[in-house]
């Protein structure tokens, strides 16, 4: 079960020639490959592209009519390896996944595609999830690109021109042999707007065909001597017929402006930063026209060497706005300047920063700096830094009056109760090493939990503690989720442990589905999606590779099963790997299942109930260990109301969804019996009502018993 669906959206891909087609970048470029009549897609879902993948999921019904096989790969390597069908078949394919970090996960696949080359085109829809909001480490894909002799397009972030860069981008892939990367950020992903389509095309030479007609050419498998002569096929062939196209068909911008002793040349996906950060200086309108000249470079790699030296040719400066480290693009423009004995001034990473997200804010302090630099005079707008608003007594009085929420479970999250569990059995057994992986269970390293020593990758969790093995010495722990497990870690981490006869403990959260990257299906849900097979247990898995020592739990909310099986785990003599599998369905799939179900129960006048839990103010002792251990993020605290209770207690808001864990933990944990069960009844029958009188008249006796024996003291 994906994150959303976009049944009603890809209603929109049948729109043809002429027609409006308005919606987010990811829509706009799932039009664009069927227009462009791609035969085949795959791909591994993972922000910001997941989307990507939950539209073509839904499109099913219009890609079958086209004649366009679609598929979810295992991985990202998978994926890549998808691309071979383009090898020695005219078959236009696309594959798409988040980088870097699944680059490098495809990266074999991808060296030997670029060193073979591709018939037909042969696109790689990159999700360039780059700054302070991403989850993978800082990196280019640019960097993979120099690396491997692929084309990297960087389109504008509008949809006219990110439309434009997929066909472009398959027709540079055939005009030069080469695959092609389509870089796309989180931002411009998700951008809204619109643009004029075109006809839906069938693939021009199918995947039936390339069956039906097979080909074999030596000189496309890598192998000496074909690899050597593939190296001087990219240099002396690819290379030239790509700079060609990319020249001759302007896939490239320059904007003309009236400033022209200065320029600025910059990344297509920084064009809406740096057109803004213009605007705030004065030097840009709301319509994108600049009075700076601007060089758009749609495609960062080849560069055109012609094309910059024109560009740059009698100006006093430019700019090179280049975002990430490190200076790629900036070292390449000042060589193409020397050979061509220009002497502009190249500014760039000196007055913008070496590494990090380049927003409007940044952008504006760096074309400040390069203003005041070169030509103080065109500077009439005052901006004021973000250094010096960051810095302001306003922020920092608001830093002490909001507090900072790193990221954390969701409310009802499967996965708290296994690190509650976790937390109690290190209490009892000392401290051990905990290795982390690739997911939702990442977030334990934050508070309440403070478990997990690093993380290696996705899927890489288990392997990540090879080298901690010691007889005697207290077991390493490793952690993973399905989606991990599928995707990389039955073999390098299960099948390595039991290789290797490690004595550590794993840890295989299953919440049935790959939760981290969006809810889709993986092997194990226990879902049916037509298409595709599923029910496929963790179990079985493992033990085919020969794990011995297995537990399931299939109730995770169970902290004291949850304990007495790592208790067991971390103590047993048996030899081996030890591997729980933890089993619940992840609580915001589960919510997003169920509750349009049990609404629509509710109008219909059905009996429904829904479990609430609550604290009893007079019972709970201010402890809070049900927060410091659970950490839900529906526990908070409210002052007791009691003057001989100084202490707040507990209290449970709204947003529980009645998962039980803040009582399973209090009773794991041997605290205070504060925590109550209360259903709410929907539609309650004429039963419901007579022991809802019954239990209020009970409760009513007992009250006043009491109050009627309370000793009052006069004031």
């Amino acid at each position: 079960m994906a994150e959303r669906s976009f049944a009603r959206e890809v209603q929109d891909l049948r729109l043809g020639a002429g027609d409006e087609f308005r919606g987010e970048g990811i829509l706009a470029v799932t039009k664009a490959l069927l227009q462009s009549g791609v035969g085949y897609v795959a791909g591994y879902q993972g922000a910001p592209i997941s989307h990507l993948m939950d539209v073509l999921s839904d499109a099913q019904d219009i890609l079958g009519e086209l004649g366009v096989h679609f598929e979810t790969s295992a991985s990202e390597a998978a994926a890549a390896s998808t691309l071979a069908a383009s090898v020695n078949y005219p078959i236009r394919g696309a594959v798409t996944w988040k980088s870097t970090a699944g680059t490098n996960v495809a990266s074999d696949a991808l060296s030997n595609l670029s060193s073979s080359g591709v018939t037909g085109g042969a696109v790689i829809i990159i999700g360039e999830d780059y700054g302070e909001g991403s989850s993978i480490m800082q990196e280019r894909t640019h960097a993979f690109a120099m690396k491997s002799q692929m084309w990297l397009l960087d389109p504008r972030p509008n949809l006219p021109s990110i439309v434009k860069a997929v066909e472009d981008a398959f027709e540079l892939s055939e005009a030069s042999n080469t695959p092609v990367m389509l870089e796309l950020r989180i931002r411009a992903c998700h951008v809204h707007g619109s643009f004029i389509t075109k006809d839906n095309q069938k693939p021009k030479y199918t995947v039936r065909e390339a069956l039906e007609n097979p080909v074999r050419d030596v000189n496309r498998i890598v192998l000496p001597p074909a690899s050597f002569l593939h190296e001087q096929d990219k240099i002396n062939k690819r290379w030239p017929n790509a700079v060609k196209f990319i020249h001759d068909r302007g896939l490239n911008e320059t904007f003309a402006g009236r400033h022209s002793h200065l320029g600025i040349i910059l990344q297509g996906g920084m064009y809406n930063g740096v057109i803004r950060a213009l605007q705030g200086l004065g030097l840009a309108d709301v319509w994108g026209n600049t009075l700076v000249p601007l060089h758009v470079l749609n495609v960062t790699y080849p560069l055109v060497d012609d094309d910059l030296a024109a560009f740059c040719a009698g100006k006093q400066a430019v700019l090179m706005v280049e975002e990430g480290a490190p200076e790629y693009l900036e070292q390449a423009l000042n060589t193409v300047l020397r050979r061509a004995d220009i002497n502009t001034k190249i500014a760039g990473k000196d007055v913008l920063p070496m590494g990090g997200e380049y927003t409007a804010g940044v952008l504006s302090e760096g074309l400040r700096k390069f203003f005041d630099r070169y030509d103080s005079s065109l500077l009439h707008t005052p901006a004021p830094s973000p250094a010096k608003v960051l810095a302001s007594a306003e922020v920092k009085a608001l830093a002490t009056t909001v507090p900072p929420r790193p990221p954390s479970f969701c409310t009802g999250c499967p996965e708290r109760p296994i690190f509650s569990a976790m937390t109690l059995a290190q209490q009892e057994l000392g401290a051990h090493h905990i290795a982390g992986d690739i997911g939702c269970h990442l977030f334990a390293l934050n508070e309440p939990f403070n478990i997990g020593s690093s993380t290696m990758g996705y899927g890489l969790g288990p392997s990540s503690t090879s080298a901690m093995q010691a007889p005697g010495a207290r077991r390493a722990i490793a952690v993973m989720g399905d989606g991990g497990f599928w995707h990389n870690g039955l073999l390098n981490g299960i099948g390595n442990a039991v290789y290797n006869e490690h004595d550590g403990v794993v840890v295989l959260v299953d919440n049935y589905y790959s939760a981290a990257t969006g809810g889709q299906d993986i092997l194990s849900s226990r879902a049916t999606p037509v298409g595709r097979s599923t029910n496929h247990p963790i179990e079985d898995a493992v033990k085919g590779v020969g794990a011995k020592w297995v537990r399931r739990i299939d109730r995770t909310y169970d902290v004291g099963k949850m304990l007495a099986t790592f208790r067991e785990a971390l103590t047993t003599t048996a030899t081996g790997p030890k591997i729980i599998i933890a089993s619940s369905e992840c609580m915001l799939n589960r919510q997003r299942r169920e509750k349009p179900l049990f609404n629509a129960a509710v109008k219909r006048g059905e009996r429904m109930v829904k479990p609430r839990f609550g604290v009893d103010e007079d019972v709970c002792t201010g402890d809070h260990a049900c927060i410091r251990i659970s950490g839900c993020p529906s526990l908070s605290m409210k002052p007791s109301g009691d003057p001989l209770k100084e202490d707040p207690v507990a209290a449970i808001d709204n947003s529980c969804v009645g998962c039980g864990n803040c009582g399973e933990v209090s009773e794991a944990a041997v605290l205070c019996p504060s925590f109550y069960r209360a259903d709410i009844v929907s539609n309650p029958t004429a039963w419901d009502r007579m022991l809802a009188n019954l239990r209020s008249r009970v409760i009513g006796w007992l009250q006043a018993r009491r109050d009627s024996n309370r000793l009052a003291v006069a004031a």
